[in-house]
């Protein structure tokens, strides 16, 4: 067990509440809101909810001999409790041992039954939305993504079918925490980055920890790497691979509704704005979209985005068919 001392054991009771509470099938997206304030708002209570799930695992791997003892010991308990009197108070003031006892009884029953859970989130044209699984790790979702989440006994492994999200985990050194995409794998174990898969082309930038990317089998071609904060890997879908720097905060602005570019082709910055609209934008050649634009493009409406567009580059639209079609001034 570990050997972490917390100066208020309500901190792990609390902590103890959240995951089982995170482990309901109804759990909605304002339980994840609600947690993540409860996250933020003491030192403490990351730590604490850290603390708790690796206790929870240390219990789950010996489930069915633990959920024995511990249902004989609740009986005990209440036994004792109703000839004294007293209060239930035991497993709170036992500390972190009696508490991940308490959260076998309450939570290994069901993970026993369900060796793994599986989940899909999607967002729409224009939809950004943040989703808080069930280890506590944070989604944020751009527009225009699948993301399927399978969480097992011994691992997280996630899918990024198309689109991009942010991932904020939370450590668990037990069950690796794992991103496939464009036929490789992202596999951390406590950090936060982006992953962009876009027509087969891919994108994962680091602002904390450290992740790796390699082929998604052995048979398959590519290097493996290894991202620490501040560097990014693209990989295009020709298999060209390029390793570089970024600042996070850039990679990660579209969370704010901002997209930043440097020297970014036009044709890549309107295919960007088209899952955002309804209204889809056009160029009307091909050299056209090979203009690069560097620039920030804040996401309000369409008409003032693609003012700030003319603004950046000798263009203008006019209405089209599907919506707008870009020309040279």
């Amino acid at each position: 067990m570990s050997n972490i001392a917390f100066e208020d054991d309500r901190d792990l009771a609390e902590a103890s509440a959240w995951l089982v509470r995170l482990q309901r099938e109804e759990v909605s997206e304002a339980d994840g809101l609600e947690f993540e304030a409860w996250l933020d708002a003491a030192p403490g209570n990351r730590a604490a909810y850290e603390h708790v799930v690796s206790l929870w695992h240390e219990f789950e791997s010996a489930a069915p001999q633990v959920q024995d003892e511990l249902i004989t010991l609740d009986r005990r308990e209440t036994r004792r409790i109703v000839r004294g009197g007293g209060t239930r108070r035991w497993w709170l003031g036992a500390g972190g041992m009696a508490i991940a006892a308490g959260l076998a009884v309450a939570v290994l029953p069901g993970i026993v039954a369900q060796q793994a859970t599986a989940e899909t989130y999607a967002t729409g044209k224009g939809e950004r939305k943040r989703v808080t699984l069930a280890d506590g790790s944070i989604v944020d979702l751009n527009a225009e993504t699948k993301l399927s989440v399978t969480y097992g006994r011994n691992e997280r492994k996630l899918e990024l079918a198309e689109g991009e999200a942010i991932f904020d985990v939370t450590h668990d050194a037990r069950r690796p925490f794992t991103v496939a995409a464009a036929n490789r794998v992202v596999r951390v174990l406590g950090t936060q980055f982006d992953v962009r898969h876009r027509q087969g082309d891919l994108m994962v930038a680091v602002a904390r920890g450290k992740v790796e990317v390699r082929p998604i089998t052995a048979a398959a071609s590519g290097r493996a790497f290894t991202l620490t904060p501040g560097q990014k890997l693209n990989i295009a879908s020709s298999g060209r691979e390029e390793l570089g720097a970024v600042d996070p905060q850039e990679a990660f602005s579209w969370r704010a509704g901002r997209l930043i570019y440097r020297g970014e082709p036009l044709a890549n910055v309107v295919a960007d704005l088209n899952r955002q609209y309804v209204e889809q934008i056009e160029i009307s050649d091909p050299e056209l979209g090979k203009m690069p634009i560097t620039g920030v493009i804040v996401l309000d409406n369409q008409p003032a985005v693609v003012a700030r567009l003319s603004l950046m580059l000798p263009i203008r639209s006019v209405p089209s068919d599907r919506g707008l079609l870009l020309l040279r001034k």
